[in-house]
C-alpha cells in the first residue's frame, strides 16, 4: 500500500482482543514498521531482572515510553500495538505528528478471558500474567477506543479477521484525507469527510 503522507495505525483493545493477530499484518501490508509494546517489554525483561509485579508494571511503563519514541523517529509512521490506557493515550497518541488512524479490536469479554488463559504461562514470566487481578486485565480505560478525534475503525474479533477489509477501510480513510484541503479539518487535523466516513464504518463494524 502506497501512503502519501505519514501515517500511524494505532492498533487497540483491552488484552488478548487479538491486537497482536491483527497489527503485523497490517504492517507487512502496508509497508510500515511494526512497534508494540510486548516486543520492547520482553526485549528489556530479557535483560534487566523481573522479581515482582509491580518491577513488571514499571517495565510496562518503560516500554510504552520506548514506544512513543520509537514511533516518532519514524519518518515514515508505524503500526503501533499495545493495550492502551484511554486516559493516558490521548494526549500521547495527539502528539504524534501525522496522521492517526485507530484499528479497535473488539471482542466479547469471555473470548477474551478464555485466549487469556490459554495463553497464561506460554509468555516470559515477567508478565506476571496469572497473579493480574479481572479488574487490572479488563476495565473501562481499555475495553474502548481511545477516540482522541482522529478516525476509529471497530473490527469485530471474536471470528478470524479478514485483513483484506480492514485495509481496505483505511485506505478509505487516506485516500480522503489526500484529496481534502487543510479547509475541511474539523479541529484535530483530521479532515471532516474522513471523520464522518470512519464513523459510518464503525457503525457498520
Amino acid at each position: 500500500m502506497l501512503l502519501e503522507r505519514r501515517v500511524f495505525i494505532v492498533v487497540s483493545g483491552p488484552p488478548a482482543s487479538g491486537k497482536s493477530t491483527v497489527a503485523p499484518v497490517l504492517a507487512q501490508a502496508m509497508g510500515l514498521p511494526l512497534i508494540a509494546k510486548d516486543i520492547i517489554k520482553d526485549a528489556l525483561m530479557a535483560t534487566i531482572a523481573t522479581p515482582d509485579i509491580e518491577t513488571s508494571r514499571q517495565l510496562g511503563r518503560a516500554a510504552v515510553t520506548a514506544m512513543y519514541a520509537i514511533a516518532a523517529a519514524s519518518p515514515v509512521g508505524a503500526v503501533i500495538e499495545s493495550t492502551f490506557l484511554r486516559s493516558v493515550a490521548i494526549a500521547a497518541v495527539g502528539r504524534l505528528e501525522g496522521d492517526v488512524i485507530e484499528v479497535f479490536c473488539r471482542c466479547r469479554r469471555q473470548v477474551a478471558v478464555q485466549r487469556y488463559l490459554n495463553r497464561s504461562g506460554t509468555r516470559h514470566a515477567g508478565h506476571f500474567d496469572a497473579d493480574r487481578s479481572p479488574e487490572e486485565i479488563w476495565n473501562e480505560e481499555n475495553a474502548q477506543p481511545i477516540a482522541g478525534g482522529w478516525p476509529v475503525l471497530q473490527v469485530d474479533t471474536n471470528t478470524p479477521v479478514d485483513i483484506e477489509v480492514v485495509l481496505a477501510r483505511i485506505t478509505a480513510v487516506n485516500s480522503t484525507w489526500s484529496t481534502t484541503t487543510a479547509a475541511d479539518d474539523p479541529g484535530h487535523g483530521w479532515p471532516r469527510s474522513a471523520c464522518l466516513r470512519a464513523c459510518a464504518i464503525q457503525r457498520r463494524a
